[in-house]
């Protein structure tokens, strides 16, 4: 590759302050006497979307692969199947002359009322780093870069570009950055994009912490920063917080800005060079992939192939949430098809990720193409908005009465799922809920195929259904898709990668969503998701992790390589699952961690790992799946860094987070050699939970307990029994200090020196 050093070094101030800013609404800007090319951009979480013109902000776009939305992909649990569609992805940007895909986008699903959950993978960080850190090294494997986005914790719409999540240490750094770091670190994206909004009080364009200590310093990222189109507010203090490139451009008004900062003073020009390295060394490594009728696909890609892999992945990743024996069908001589998604079919989600579709696969059609002789009847069902019409019902249940099995395709509208604008409830339309019901009360071989990218309520109706596939905005050829799986050409597999709720008001950031004079308060902390309803005890819909299949799986032999290890080794969980069923089908074997004992609060257990299996009937496989430091760790805040505490740990083996089929309980030695923390105002019990602490102030706390049992005990002045207290558990919340200056008159010397000594022994200690 060219010498970026070299490059950076030639280049004037104005070329460099130009650089860090678009020319376009989707280009850097070229300097052609160096050689320097542009760098084009394109949306593409889940398709590319590259306009024919890159000067403009349209919608309408170059036609390209529609694959499911990450929802649906979440839902696979499939890292491999993620890789390959990352490779299809990159084989469709190099076509349409693209050098980077915007996407993934790794946010947790804080709550299912985020407009934009259809682009994001799951409620769990370990599960959307991994499929993350798949469709990044997918991509980039062809010399296509990626754009890990929206760093960070932009988990609603509402206020999306000036709203501040107000977020502890400890969740943001165990729930809402995790992803992020094992896809930074995994897969090395060639870029990261900045949200919108403000992280603790400070735009996320601005904010130093997160986009240079932590980003850049702490995990080592070495692509370029950008912000998301139009995140930007003051472009010097951006720059300087280390935000490389501002998009879109042109914006002379900001190239004149850092131009003048850097002449003035205020910003130092090393900042500024060093921003412009990592664009150029990015813009280089693109160049070094021809694009478009130079490359050697040249400017078309295998539109067939390509549509068969999303159709591969659209059933990879559908959830039979009920069957009663209904699935897959048995030569049915009449169906009933109806919804209105049965004919235009619901497969994405509306705003930036919106594709051109090359196809698009019809449901009714493909059904049609499955069933062999049997009659289709189609109605409507619902109509496009928000009306109700009964004459669509009563038509609906007159066919599916005449009919041996009814289809019911029930789509989201985008009036209630879409990016721009969070949901209001979790439910169906009033139409569609009334059409189940009126169905499944004439019906009893009813069928519910929902299309929509975020859980939806249906405890009001399923009860009647015989059997329910979530298929979620299933891409271009969801359609060939949901009948592979009616028919049992396909046999489901997916899992969820969010909880479905019973109703909105179970939701973990019900009482604090969607915030209120410009600050939301993420007050759940750690307890998001499956999380929170293990902690809250709240019964569930459907658990994280669960989907069923048309056969069964038994787990057997649970094993570990070592019942006591060392966290820095890890450990590794293996056990034995056999497809006890009828027909080939696919596992997906979760692991969970459980600590016995902790210093600080933990959830009750933590998704560590997963693996999925393929298994004919019969057949038994040995899955093995390993666990290292991070598994059993968690932030402490109070000494900056991740911390494992020796002591025992349950490895929970499971089919979901709600069916947990085996435990295992191993022993961890923590090699870490922890500084002490203790000050003035440490409590008694933080004494005496500090390795070093306890050492020292032992024997003191020991005859404290005894003078203060003495003192909290006994009769009054008048005989009466004074009814005492547990001096123990009064002595521990209260500080040493506190509690020395009550003794004071008894003391030697004064309590604030007896502190201090102690301490000075404490942090002169050598561990």
């Amino acid at each position: 590759m060219t010498d970026v050093q070299g490059i950076v070094t030639k280049m004037t101030l104005e070329e460099k302050a130009a650089l860090c800013t678009g020319a376009s609404s989707w280009t850097t800007t070229p300097v052609d006497r160096l050689g320097l090319p542009e760098l084009l951009v394109s949306d593409g979480p889940h398709g590319i979307r590259r306009l024919p013109d890159v000067h403009a902000l349209s919608w309408k776009s170059l036609p390209a692969t529609c694959f499911p939305t990450a929802s649906g992909l979440a839902a696979t649990w499939d890292v491999d199947l993620l890789y390959e569609m990352g490779q299809a992805l990159a084989k469709e940007a190099i076509a349409l002359n693209v050098d980077v895909v915007l996407g993934p986008g790794v946010n947790m699903k804080r709550t299912p009322l985020c407009g934009r959950n259809f682009e994001y993978f799951s409620e769990d960080p370990y599960l959307a780093g991994e499929l993350a850190a798949g469709l990044i090294n997918g991509i980039q494997s062809k010399g296509v870069g990626t754009s890990l986005k929206h760093f960070a914790a932009n988990n609603q719409e509402f206020e999306r570009h000036s709203i501040s999540a107000e977020i502890d240490e400890r969740a943001l750094r165990e729930i809402y950055l995790p992803a992020f770091e094992t896809a930074v670190t995994k897969a090395k994206p060639w870029t990261v994009m900045c949200s919108y909004n403000k992280v603790n009080g400070t735009y996320a364009s601005e904010h130093h912490r997160l986009l240079t200590d932590i980003l850049k310093d702490e995990w080592g990222f070495d692509g370029f920063v950008v912000s998301d189109w139009g995140a930007v507010h003051d472009r010097v203090a951006a720059l300087q917080a280390g935000l490389d490139l501002e998009m879109p451009g042109p914006k002379q008004t900001r190239v004149n800005a850092v131009i003048e900062a850097v002449r003035n003073g205020e910003l130092d020009e090393a900042v500024l060079d060093e921003a412009a390295r990592r664009i150029v060394r990015i813009a280089l490594l693109a160049a070094q992939t021809p694009k478009g009728s130079n490359s050697s696909i040249g400017d078309k890609f295998d539109a067939a192939a390509h549509h068969a892999l999303a159709r591969k992945i659209a059933a990879e990743g559908m959830v039979l949430l009920k069957n009663n024996g209904l699935l897959p069908l048995q030569n049915p001589q009449h169906i009933a098809v109806i919804g209105r998604a049965a004919q235009k079919a619901h497969f994405q989600g509306g705003g930036s990720s919106h594709i051109n579709p090359t196809q698009v696969d019809v449901p009714f059609s493909e059904v049609q193409k499955l069933a062999g002789n049997a009659e289709l009847s189609f109605v409507a069902g619902y109509p496009e908005d928000n009306c109700f019409e009964q004459t669509l019902i009563d038509e609906a249940v007159a066919t599916a009465q005449a009919a041996d099995v009814a289809l019911l395709f029930i789509a989201l509208p985008t009036f209630k799922e879409s990016e721009g604008h969070d949901r209001p409830d979790l439910d169906l339309t009033e139409q569609q809920v009334r059409l189940i019901q009126a169905v499944t009360a004439v019906q009893p071989n009813t069928v519910v195929i929902l299309n929509n990218g975020a859980p939806v309520v249906v405890h009001g109706w399923i009860d009647g259904t015989a059997a329910v596939l979530e298929a979620w905005m299933m891409g271009q050829a969801g359609g060939g898709a949901i009948a592979d799986v009616l028919f049992g050409r396909v046999n489901p597999c997916g899992k969820l990668a969010e909880t479905y709720p019973v109703k909105l008001a179970d939701t973990p950031a019900h009482l604090n969503f969607p915030g209120e004079n410009g600050v939301v308060h993420y007050g759940e902390g750690l307890f998001i998701g499956y999380r929170y309803y293990d902690a809250r005890e709240v019964p569930v819909q459907f658990p994280f992790g669960y989907g069923l299949s048309y056969t069964t799986f038994a787990y057997s032999n649970p094993q570990v390589s070592a019942a006591t290890f060392k966290d820095v080794e890890g450990v590794t969980v293996s056990v034995d699952v056999t497809n006890t069923g009828q027909v080939t089908g696919k596992e997906i074997v979760q692991v969970y961690v459980h600590d016995e004992e902790a210093r600080l609060v933990r959830p009750y257990k933590e998704l560590k790992g997963f693996a999925k299996v393929d298994l004919q009937p019969g057949e038994t496989k040995t899955v093995a799946i390993p666990l290292d430091f991070r598994a059993f760790a968690y932030y402490d805040p109070a000494h900056r860094q991740w911390v494992t505490e020796d002591g025992q740990f349950n490895i929970l083996i499971g089919a979901s987070a709600a069916d947990i089929r085996s435990c295992v309980t191993v022993t961890l030695q923590s090699t870490l050699q922890l500084p002490s923390v203790l000050h003035r105002e440490s409590t008694i019990r933080a004494w005496l939970e500090d390795p070093r602490g306890k050492k020292t102030f032992e024997p003191m706390y020991r005859q404290l307990m005894a003078q203060m049992s003495r003192a909290f005990s006994g009769d009054d002045d008048n005989g009466n029994e004074v009814i005492g207290m547990d001096s123990s558990g009064f002595m521990l919340d209260m500080p040493l200090l506190s509690i020395l200056h009550f003794q004071e008159d008894a003391l030697t010397q004064p309590a604030d020196d007896i502190v201090d000594l102690l301490l000075a022994q404490v942090h002169g200690a050598v561990g």
